[in-house]
């Protein structure tokens, strides 16, 4: 009986998990700030990336002998073989760029455990499941991973569309894609998203398994 671990009784509803992860927002508002932006650079960058190739493949397309003209005074490649090679230099600095992301997740949300090791043994004492401290850590990367996603792509969509129509002029929204550029926008979303409770897995694994007792110990 000595070894068994404490808090097993009660079971919370969701709906108090994300009131805790909300609260929690607010009262390291900074830090989560950090936090939320690394998401949005990291989306907005490949939002960006996603739009300038999305368009100008448009406008390759388009048949438009001024477009042509413009295509060619930009600097923009034309030749198949080229344009593929750029594109697969560009998907590995959009990989690392999502691993920064992912990484700075994983640190603030370790240091969140770590501030937070009297309030996770006390919620623990009371009778809190192991579950729901995972939740409660999900739940937090969730909420700033989604609206650091929204806020990156629609961030890295305007830059990109300034850029371009700098540069195309109306040509940009004549043959502007919007079919595809929403479902680019929707992957941008969901990629953020998920890489941001990707980063909290091991950190909200972390402290489902810290023992209240030693929890309570830590000094502020």
């Amino acid at each position: 009986m000595a070894n068994k671990r404490i808090g097993k009784q009660i079971v919370l509803p969701l709906s108090k998990a994300f009131r805790i992860s909300l609260r929690s927002i607010q009262t390291r508002f900074f830090r989560s700030m950090i936090t939320m932006a690394g998401v949005i650079l990291a989306i907005a960058f490949l939002m960006s990336c996603w739009t300038n190739d999305v368009v100008t493949r448009s406008l390759r397309g388009s048949g438009d002998p001024e477009v042509d003209v413009l295509l060619q005074l930009s600097g923009e490649e034309t030749d198949p073989a080229a344009v593929d090679a750029s594109n697969a230099r560009l998907t590995w600095i959009i990989s690392l760029s999502l691993l920064v992301c992912v990484a700075g997740v994983l640190n603030s949300m370790l240091m969140a455990v770590t501030e937070r090791f009297q309030e996770i043994g006390t919620m623990k004492c009371l009778g809190a499941l192991d579950p729901f401290i995972v939740k409660i850590f999900l739940l937090e990367s969730l909420l700033l991973g989604s609206i650091g996603s929204a806020l990156g792509l629609l961030v890295g969509l305007a830059l990109s569309l300034i850029g371009l129509s700098v540069g195309f002029g109306k040509y940009v929204w004549q043959y502007f894609p919007m079919v595809q550029l929403m479902h680019y926008a929707l992957y941008s979303f969901l990629i953020g998203t998920g890489l941001s409770v990707l980063g909290a897995i091991y950190p909200a694994w972390t402290a489902a398994q810290m023992e209240p007792v030693e929890a309570m110990r830590v000094e502020r």
